[in-house]
């Protein structure tokens, strides 16, 4: 048992002083003299500033820990010429000659030699003999050498459902691949071992918990196409009963096609549900791995062009960007999920993706909600389905209210506006972007939404996250205030990255909050994020994050 005094604890009910935890829940929470009424572990906050774990409510964590083993490009995005450099460098620290070449997180935005894509020609000169790949920062486009154009067998410009293959003014290929047509490149990658999976998830969830991330909403399970879904989740499994992760994981479950997504629900979904509502053990489990909502991918990225748009792009009229699906496609696979009462959360960025998934789910979700006889499976209640929208960044003003009908949820990513503000207006004009990025705008319609990163597309840096919440401008200072009237209280912030995170992934009752009765997943900062400057939130240092009554990240240099 642990006492913890002496505290500014922020709390649903406001402001306390201390808490006690024990077996990995909270069993008091309070005053100090409640606090010190308890016998056991007695640790001193000293007046630091402690809130619920943070819950990143979409982002990819296997990805992220291979990420973590590849070159990181996003710190050298400023040139091409320095990129290529870099990458060099990195080359001759790896020892595996037979490995493809793997970086990941460059800009072309930000290059400043150049105002192009990263092409194959780029890559040769990081090595010409040797496969190589370059990932931009969003994950929707990757770059690949003449090397490994070779080796895939590519000669030609193919045509490919959902995404698009860069070609030159003479026909011939630029080793740019974009959306669906990344498949290309990645259906060739060796298989992982379960091992490596787990390595890569240990790897991903100790720097997550650096951040004061205790618990993920992650898509994984189609990070790699030739790594099968059933290898992820037992690296999962393992871990768990290894007693290996430091944060909590809620599968954001994606996959392409009926077949494999009626696999998935009837091998693994089904029995996770029935799972949760047995053993003691079991719901132990299940509170550190369990699959979650069906995740859909329905369009690309702004700043790679491929978000699907209503209208042509405001600075490119040849492209309204990539989707993946039509309408009908998108309904059928809302409908499968839903006939096992399975969440949804869709992946829209642009406004006519954003169009299509509101047709889509009107289609599904207001005929489920008007039903009177509807099965209610696994006790969750028809009406509460919790579906929902991740990104919500380009909109039209008729969205919002369609949205709220539809009772959906909203996944956004406040430290998209970091950058996406330089871009937004240029990418789709300037009323376009008026009604975009209006996080304020649900809050006020009372629409639930969370908050996340999207890692590695962006670090898991909750503060920085905050600061951009409330802040509405770049965290260098230099663009912005983007809509200042649609900025965050501090509060909303810090709800948006815990209870709403809970809320979303129907754990409300479980986590996000320092009550009696959740499990003890908190997070101590260095300083009070309700006190401090607005432009200071993201230099708040994160001292110790603990899950399950655990101290799982101390901070080193505090």
């Amino acid at each position: 048992m642990n006492i913890y005094k002496s505290g500014v604890v922020y709390t649903q009910d406001g402001i306390q002083q201390a808490f006690v935890t024990d077996g990995g829940r909270f069993i008091y929470v309070g005053d100090e003299k409640g606090a010190m009424a308890y016998k056991g572990n007695v640790i001193d906050l000293q007046g630091r500033f402690v809130c619920a774990g943070f819950n990143d409510s979409h982002m990819h964590l296997l990805n992220f820990g291979y990420t973590l083993c590849c070159a990181d490009l996003s710190k050298c995005t400023e040139s091409i010429s320095k990129l290529v450099q870099t990458f060099r460098v990195w080359k001759e620290q790896q020892s595996d000659e037979k490995q493809w070449l793997w970086g990941r997180g460059f800009n072309q935005d930000y290059f400043q030699d150049e105002h192009r894509m990263l092409n194959r020609y780029d890559l040769d000169k990081v090595d010409d003999t040797r496969p190589v790949i370059a990932v931009r920062a969003c994950g929707h486009v990757c770059v690949v050498n003449t090397k490994a154009l070779e080796q895939l067998g590519i000669e030609t410009q193919p045509k490919i459902e959902g995404g698009f293959v860069d070609v030159d003014s003479k026909g011939q290929l630029l080793g740019i691949f974009r959306d669906n047509a990344m498949s290309l490149v990645y259906d060739r990658m060796p298989a992982f071992s379960v091992e490596e999976v787990k390595d890569m998830l240990k790897q991903a969830s100790q720097t997550v918990s650096s951040y004061g991330v205790t618990s993920v909403q992650t898509d994984d399970l189609a990070t790699f196409p030739s790594t099968g879904w059933q290898t992820v989740v037992k690296a999962y499994e393992e871990l768990v009963k290894e007693n290996q992760l430091t944060v909590r994981v809620n599968e954001q479950c994606c996959f392409n096609g009926l077949e494999k997504i009626q696999e998935f629900i009837e091998q693994c979904w089904i029995p996770y549900q029935e799972k949760s509502n047995r053993t003691l053990n079991e719901k132990r489990d299940c509170n550190w791995f369990k699959p979650g909502a069906l995740k859909i991918v329905g369009d690309g990225s702004l700043g790679a062009r491929t978000a699907y748009m209503l209208e042509p792009y405001n600075d490119d009229s040849t492209t309204k960007g990539i989707k993946m699906y039509e309408t009908e496609e998108l309904t059928a696979i809302i409908q499968m999920a839903r006939n096992y009462k399975m969440p949804v959360c869709i992946h829209a960025i642009g406004d006519g993706m954003m169009e299509m998934v509101l047709n889509a789910y009107e289609t599904v979700l207001l005929k489920e909600l008007q039903s009177k006889n509807v099965a209610e499976d696994f006790e969750r209640n028809s009406s509460d389905h919790r579906c929902g929208v991740v990104h919500c960044q380009i909109m039209r003003p008729e969205h919002y209210k369609r949205f709220q009908r539809l009772g959906l949820h909203a996944y956004i990513q406040s430290i998209f506006l970091d950058y996406d503000m330089r871009i937004v207006e240029e990418r789709v004009g300037k009323a376009c972007a008026k009604s975009s990025y209006n996080f304020k705008r649900f809050l006020d319609m009372g629409i639930t939404l969370s908050n996340g990163s999207d890692c590695p597309v962006e670090l898991p840096d909750v503060m920085k996250g905050i600061q951009c919440a409330v802040t509405r401008k770049s965290l260098d200072g230099v663009w912005g205030p983007y809509l200042p009237d649609q900025a965050f209280t501090v509060k909303e912030a810090l709800d948006s990255y815990t209870v709403g995170g809970s809320y979303a992934s129907f754990e409300e009752s479980q986590k996000g909050d320092i009550k009696e009765g959740m499990l003890a997943d908190f997070v101590v900062l260095g300083e009070n994020p309700l006190e401090v400057g607005m432009d200071a939130i993201s230099d708040i240092p994160v001292l110790e994050t603990w899950v399950n009554g655990v101290c799982v990240y101390r901070n080193p240099f505090k």
